[in-house]
């Protein structure tokens, strides 16, 4: 029998669940789990203690069980160890894939899976050895360029998106680390000068002052998330009603520091969704870039930028990735239970992001082997590959066309799900890049539909039957797809492939409100 009415130190927590659950469990995860009112906190900031009863219901109410409950949603042979639920996010986002937002891209773990020499119960034979050439021409954010280049393989990407090729060719170019930090740091200077000759920093520090003491007397933390949590407070109406009493302590410091909150205009996307002080630092940093010589160190700050700006938009923190309505005022937020506010600086993002981009590449630099990497921005149905590499790389070009590509592994997007340019339309606004939206296959904007799907069936089958050109003849070819609509078979079929396995996973946490029961095929091809 299990003695429950113990009470746990936060690290003592953290040694206890650790065994409890057979993985690493820390002291932040013990604090997360206070902080959102998960658990109670016991005692006051000097000695916080939690129940030993109430960790023990907590991890009982998910451990095994979502295995068990998903496996009688999705069926039996749901592969659990594919889930790669023992890693905790910082390694599922580990160095440089990081580098910058992007929905719908897989996580590291699974392409090294099948990428690398390891067998197992369920991967019987390795399919991929060192020196090989990978292909994925839906490269997205060069996830599988990223890995290739770990494990000591060559990769080749393809993306419509020329801001998508820009962010995998980013993560997998070589730097002088040395002269990117100097031009960082030059740039930094420039915009804490540039902010000196205007009030927003002294607005913005006076603004977080009258929150916090707003919030500490009617969002305690974590007794609020606490209470909330068990139904003690009615969200709604209390945040609401807080909303409206903070409203007019913010309007009159708007009035004293003459801030503006909107821009004259609201015709392109860095008009609508940024506050003019936040355009005008955007435009400052953008012009400062320009000036870099190395054209290495340019394009890795410019992802820099886009990943600050990104973060600057005025939207609350629950809509960062449905973006429905600017906001320009303090309101009450759902996601952290207090009164939050828009941004009015880029400088604190830019500042964190810089130092977070310097630390992941060192990071990447000592894992990463001496092969090629290269993304094409082309359509993947008619790219010449070894053409456009020629013009790139010769080096590269040689090798390619000696040995061939031995195989794909790809995330081809799904249908009616992203729209894949406009999830980074402010980079497009700010580096003018050419959009290609009518070249998507799948986008969100053209449904799922009978006709939608017949076109995603044409545009898969002639991605694949332009890559077999590329291709040695005992290729494999895995495609990582959610397959509710039964199209891969006919998509192998009309490629002259076959599907010679297949492996179901469950995607766990694909994001805050969506935690259904959720799974994903590989499909495993080959000459038929």
């Amino acid at each position: 029998m299990i003695e429950t009415n113990t009470l746990f130190s936060i690290k003592e927590a953290s040694i206890w669940a650790t065994g409890y659950l057979e993985k690493t469990v820390t002291t932040s995860n013990i604090s997360y789990l206070i902080q959102y009112g998960r658990i109670k906190k016991i005692g006051d900031n000097g000695t916080t203690q939690v129940s030993k009863q109430e960790l023990l219901n907590y991890y009982k109410a998910y451990n095994g069980n979502r295995e068990v409950s998903w496996k009688k949603q999705l069926g039996e042979e749901l592969n659990w160890a594919l889930s790669f639920d023992q890693y905790k996010e910082a390694e599922t986002t580990k160095h440089v894939h990081r580098l910058h937002p992007y929905k719908g891209k897989f996580i590291p773990q699974l392409v090294e899976y099948f990428l690398d020499g390891h067998i197992d119960n369920f991967k019987k034979q390795v399919y991929f050895k060192k020196g090989d050439i990978i292909l994925d021409p839906f490269s997205g954010s060069g996830t599988t360029m990223v890995q290739s280049c770990e494990l000591g393989m060559h990769a080749i990407g393809i993306d419509v998106s020329a801001f998508n090729a820009l962010i995998g060719n980013c993560k997998v170019m070589k730097y002088d680390l040395v002269d990117v930090q100097t031009e960082i740091s030059r740039i930094t200077r420039a915009l804490k000068e540039f902010l000196a000759n205007s009030h927003t920093l002294e607005f913005e520090e006076k603004l977080l002052r009258a929150l916090y003491d707003f919030n500490n007397k009617y969002f305690p933390v974590p007794d609020y998330k606490y209470n909330l949590q068990r139904g003690g407070v009615n969200e709604d109406e209390y945040g609401a009603e807080k909303e409206k009493e903070f409203l007019p302590i913010f309007n009159n410091l708007v009035k004293e520091y003459n801030i503006k909150l909107r821009q004259d205009k609201t015709d392109t996307f860095l008009d609508k969704w940024y506050s003019q002080n936040i355009r005008d630092e955007i435009q400052f940093v953008f012009t400062e870039i320009k000036k870099i010589k190395n054209i290495a160190a340019k394009k890795i700050i410019s992802i820099i930028l886009s990943r600050t700006i990104r973060s600057c938009r005025a939207t609350t923190h629950a809509d960062l990735a449905t973006l429905l309505e600017p906001i320009t005022a303090t309101y009450y937020c759902s996601k952290h239970g207090k009164v939050c506010k828009p941004l009015f600086s880029i400088l604190k993002w830019w500042e964190t992001y810089t130092k977070d981009t310097i630390a992941r590449l060192s990071q990447f630099d000592r894992l990463r082997t001496q092969t090629f990497q290269l993304c094409l921005t082309g359509d993947s149905r008619t790219i010449d590959i070894f053409g456009e590499i020629e013009r790139r790389n010769a080096s590269f070009a040689r090798l390619a066309q000696r040995q061939k590509i031995k195989g794909i592994f790809s995330s081809p997007p799904y249908v009616g799900l992203i729209d894949y340019h406009e999830q980074h339309a402010y980079a497009y606004d700010l580096f003018g890049f050419e959009r290609k939206d009518q070249l998507e296959i799948g986008p969100l904007y053209k449904g799922q539909g009978r006709e939608a799907k017949q076109s995603y069936i044409q545009g898969i089958t002639e991605v694949l039957n332009n890559c077999k050109n590329y291709l040695v003849d005992d290729y494999d070819v895995f495609l990582v797809a959610n397959d509710k609509h039964n199209m891969y078979p006919i998509i192998a079929e009309n490629a002259g492939m076959q599907i010679v396995n297949q492996y179901k996973r469950p995607v766990l946490n694909r994001t805050e409100k969506d935690k259904g029961a959720y799974s994903e095929t590989i499909f495993h091809l080959k000459e038929k």
